[in-house]
């Protein structure tokens, strides 16, 4: 017969509800450090990308996990108006183990590698029907068959836009002018300075030659007055 407390609750039944919860708060760091660790693609801080019409552009993506791969599978796909065009497909192995790459498209070109996580490719000679999402996929069954994607975006244009400088080339000048006044006037400065300590010198060598002078003209008159009133033998 289970024993009862005070309140009137049963103490095997606050233990099974214990429990409980230790194990539901282990199955959710559980999840939590799964989700944390698991697979990731990228494309990188640029999500797309403006080329000219005939260039030869690159896909990025590469591909992270903490606990590592097996068999990790990836593909790159391209959305014509919501028809996804298979573009490359592929398995690696392992880590370190490069990819036998299948190709399905003629101007496609893988140039990623699994000694850097990176499954990139390269289109070329690009079109105007080329314009559009690129999607880059990747599952992992070591992982449970964990899976993501990241999309890429390209825009095919006729020219490249021209760079407005003009803010900058401003910014620039007035810069450049600020720092030219401070040179000019700490030139100046010191100039004038120079100027006034060479006229402190002359002032003092003049004062010190007046002092002299003074000196011996009183010497001079007092020798006179000396001579003039010694009685004569």
């Amino acid at each position: 017969m289970a024993s009862v407390d005070s309140s009137g609750l049963s103490v095997s039944g606050r233990l099974r509800s214990g429990d409980m919860l230790h194990v539901g708060l282990a199955v959710v760091l559980l999840l939590g450090a799964w989700s944390v660790g698991g697979l990731e693609v990228s494309t990188g801080k640029v999500s797309s990308i403006e080329a000219m019409n005939g260039s030869t552009v690159l896909l990025p993506c590469t591909y992270s996990s903490c606990i590592g791969i097996k068999n990790l599978y990836f593909n790159w796909k391209y959305n014509d108006n919501g028809t996804f065009l298979k573009l490359c497909e592929a398995e690696i192995p392992t880590e370190k183990v490069e990819p036998k790459v299948h190709v399905f498209h003629d101007r496609v070109e893988f140039v990623g590698s699994s000694k850097t996580n990176n499954i990139s490719i390269l289109l070329w000679n690009i079109t105007f029907e080329d314009e559009g999402e690129y999607t880059c996929f990747a599952r992992n069954p070591k992982e449970k068959n964990r899976n993501h994607s990241a999309i890429f975006t390209l825009i095919v244009v006729d020219q490249m836009k021209e760079v407005d400088n003009t803010l900058t080339v401003m910014i620039v000048s007035v810069l450049g002018g600020v720092i030219g006044l401070v040179i000019i006037i700490m030139v100046i400065k010191a100039v004038v300075l120079h100027f006034l300590g060479k006229g402190n010198e002359k002032t003092k060598e003049c004062l010190v030659s007046s002092s002299g002078n003074d000196n011996t003209e009183n010497g001079l008159s007092g020798a006179k007055a000396d001579n003039k009133g010694t009685p004569k033998a």
